[in-house]
């Protein structure tokens, strides 16, 4: 067949004036008012000499192609553009790179096409389109075939590199009507994924189905193996997945090659070796290929005295450019992505909705469904992702099953809140919370509240306090239903449990693990660390002396090392009467984690009635003095003293107090918030920069090498001051608050009225 198209090619060369006067006089263009628009530029609407040859040596492949394969379909060489004038495929691609750090990898191309543009089904489905519109009036129109999709795709990943092809051929039904009811949602735990799916019907037209979808190859960037992408969805798949069911052809902006290998199997066994043309049949026989242009460039880069008599050789047909204009998208396009903003899609036992951002004012981008029957009739979870929120809600969950509602928020908001999950329980309910940690004066980062008892997880303490569980008793004369909302009302502790972390600086036997309060039965029980090479823990049980005076009678102690010099009554009752000190302080503490519960629900149920959505504005980045000079303006602590007054009752001035230090602290973790965004933002740049750099490496001039090296030491210049000044943040926002704290309670005006 190589002969016989090389001998077509060298006669439509011959003859090529004569055919193109032949074409010039046919009526080749129909504008119409629906596509007039996409027709202003003149390659849209007319053929050059150099594509009416194309179109001719295609027309003669296509003929002696249906001679030889009388059994196979055509190909799809020279389809009408919306204009209605024939062009060839590979002239339809468009390579075009994209400046926004979303386009930058085949995955972000990937997820834009899919959700960016609405499927046109192919009617009828056994047949090929008759018409394949341009990249940019697919963008403009956002509907597509699937021809369509996967030409917009193989554009924008030619763009940015990658070694992409086209192919035509055949698919599975689901995939060719992009229905994906009886697959699992992406989005779902892979427990819940492995399910025994339910027989389908056999599809009569199976094998026969017309697709389209984008091959890339190995060798581009970081990609090892071959593997498909199907432009309907943006998943990838292996190129031996049994949905798809065979290759008529591929193509890209180089060349076109028909499928000489067996598809009985599908794709299973097919080799990709497009220079091999036993394998792969070529249009364009001795066109430049991607491996030839990739050697040429370096043959270049290590000889640039090279002679260039071999350029000046005469060179055989190439592949004209293309006659789209370049392929823009817009940061707009990039926001709504769907079509009207939103977009649902059905999978198995869920259903799963995006929109825009500000689309719905609770300020829900994402929502997933799902159901507990095949017929999606009742409902088994919802969860939904948000953005741009004034409460800084990202997450919710409500769960049927577990009768359980999850929440998870962004840095920043009050109390330091960023997970809180209210289950009910047969025995009565349980609530979670976690925090920022390092954000809290008590450094708390878990808590965990249950009809009979509460735990709190602390990290980073200077105490090393890591564990606290209070036992309360169970609720006998009142209500439990909304103990849950009034904790405070739970205000009777039977016994308290403290854990701590190993101190280095004291002997193991000296250094308490655990510390129980018996509040009931008026003891307090001590554990040791463990001593090197121990297995049981030295132990100490102190009782309260009632009526009687503290002797060693009040004291059980186990001890393990027997060389060790037992304690005096003067040191054991100093332990108790410490223990005595903490119980009371406990007994405040635990006090302040109920009203904090309390608030912390008051404040959620508030916050649900008042949504609100934070402007969409693009704030300027303030530079490293502002935030310098910011932080001195706080810590100069002006802004606070003029509104401290000398006529302040008590309950007032507490109520200052409080506020003061919560508005403190919420500047601190937003500024924390602002450096750790900054610090993202810059490594992604960085990384996108980086990445186009290996791209294009070959092809770069010394003007554009210098320039990238420095960008680079600009860009690592920035990241490192960033994280040095994020890490000093860190390190002094809990000093910063406690200087704050001891000022406001030295403050001749507070003093009196500050609870001690």
């Amino acid at each position: 067949m190589e002969a016989a198209v090389q001998s077509a090619f060298e006669e439509q060369l011959r003859i090529g004036e004569e055919k193109e006067k032949e074409n010039s006089e046919e009526p080749e263009l129909t504008v119409t008012h629906d596509n007039q628009e996409f027709c202003n530029p003149e390659s849209y609407m007319t053929k050059s000499v150099v594509e009416t040859r194309l179109l001719n040596v295609a027309d003669s492949f296509q003929r002696q192609y249906t001679v030889l394969f009388p059994d196979r379909k055509p190909l799809l060489l020279c389809p009408l553009n919306e204009c209605g004038v024939k062009k060839f495929v590979s002239t339809t691609l468009q390579p075009s790179a994209s400046s926004h750090c979303e386009l930058q990898t085949w995955q972000g191309c990937a997820y834009f096409v899919a959700n960016f543009l609405s499927l046109e089904l192919l009617e009828p489905p056994v047949d090929l389109p008759k018409h394949l519109f341009s990249p940019t009036s697919v963008l403009r129109t956002r509907r597509a075939t699937c021809f369509e999709f996967a030409t917009l795709l193989c554009s924008l990943l030619l763009g940015i590199n990658y070694d992409a092809y086209c192919v035509s051929g055949y698919a599975a039904k689901e995939m060719c009507l992009l229905d994906q009811s009886q697959f699992p949602c992406p989005l779902l735990d892979s427990d819940v994924k492995e399910e025994d799916s339910q027989q389908q019907p056999e599809d009569l037209l199976r094998g026969l189905r017309v697709h389209c979808w984008v091959l890339v190859l190995a060798g581009s960037g970081s990609i090892r193996e071959n593997f498909f992408i199907d432009p309907l969805t943006g998943s990838s798949y292996p190129t031996d997945s049994s949905s798809f069911l065979g290759i008529e052809s591929v193509w890209n902006d180089l060349n076109y090659h028909v499928n000489m290998q067996d598809c009985r199997n599908g794709c299973v066994g097919l080799k990709f070796d497009l220079d091999d043309t036993n394998l792969w049949e070529p249009v364009l026989h001795g066109a430049t290929s991607r491996k030839q242009l990739i050697l040429d460039v370096l043959n270049k880069k290590e000889n640039r005295m090279i002679s260039t008599e071999k350029e000046e050789q005469p060179r055989v047909f190439e592949m004209p450019r293309s006659w789209v204009t370049f392929i823009s998208i817009h940061e707009k396009d990039l926001e709504t992505l769907w079509p009207d903003g939103k977009k649902v899609t059905f999978y198995k036992k869920a259903k799963l909705e995006k929109f825009a951002p500000y689309l719905n004012p609770d300020g829900v981008i994402t929502r997933l469904t799902t159901y507990k029957d095949q017929d999606c009739a009742e409902v088994a979870m919802v969860k939904e992702w948000y953005k741009h929120r004034n409460d800084s809600l990202e997450e919710r969950e409500v769960n049927k099953l577990k009768d359980s509602t999850s929440e998870r928020f962004k840095y920043g908001r009050r109390f330091q809140l960023l997970f809180h999950r209210i289950t009910s329980l047969s025995t009565g309910f349980e609530q979670q919370m976690e925090f920022s940690s390092y954000a809290r004066p008590d450094y708390l980062a878990r808590r965990v509240w249950s009809t009979n008892e509460m735990e709190e997880f602390y990290e980073g303490r200077r105490d090393f306090l890591c564990y606290r569980q209070v036992i309360f008793q169970p609720p006998d004369q009142f209500d439990d239903s909304v103990c849950w909302k009034s904790p405070l009302r739970r205000m009777r502790v039977l016994t308290v449990v403290e854990r701590f972390h190993r101190n280095a600086a004291k002997p193991a036997n000296e250094d308490v693990a655990e510390r129980v309060f018996l509040v009931s039965e008026e003891q307090f029980e001590l554990t040791y660390h463990l001593m090197d090479h121990r297995f049981i823990p030295s132990r100490r049980i102190l009782t309260k002396p009632l009526f009687r005076k503290f002797s060693n009678d009040c004291v059980s102690t186990f001890q393990v090392d027997l060389c060790a010099k037992p304690l005096s009554t003067q040191a054991l009752f100093k332990i108790l009467g410490a223990l005595q000190d903490d119980e009371a302080k406990l007994t405040a503490e635990i006090k302040d984690s109920l009203k904090e519960i309390e608030d912390i629900v008051a404040c959620r149920e508030q916050e649900q009635n008042q949504v609100k959505l934070r402007k969409r504005i693009k704030e300027a980045v303030p530079t490293c003095e502002d935030e310098e000079q910011r932080v001195e303006d706080e810590n100069s602590l002006e802004s606070w003293k003029v509104l401290i007054s000398k006529n302040l009752d008590a309950e007032e001035a507490n109520r200052l107090y409080h506020s003061l230090l919560e508005e403190f602290k919420d500047k601190m973790v937003a500024q924390a918030n602002l450096l750790q965004e900054r610090y993202e933002k810059d490594t992604r740049e960085l990384h996108a920069k980086q990445n186009q750099y290996r791209r294009n490496h070959l092809t770069m001039t010394e003007k554009q090498l210098e320039e990238y090296q420095c960008f680079c030491s600009e860009k690592t210049t920035q990241i490192k001051a960033t994280q040095i000044r994020l890490n000093r943040h860190k390190e002094l926002a809990h000093e910063r608050y406690k200087a704050l704290e001891q000022k406001l309670q030295q403050n001749p005006v507070l003093r009196p009225h500050l609870k001690k």
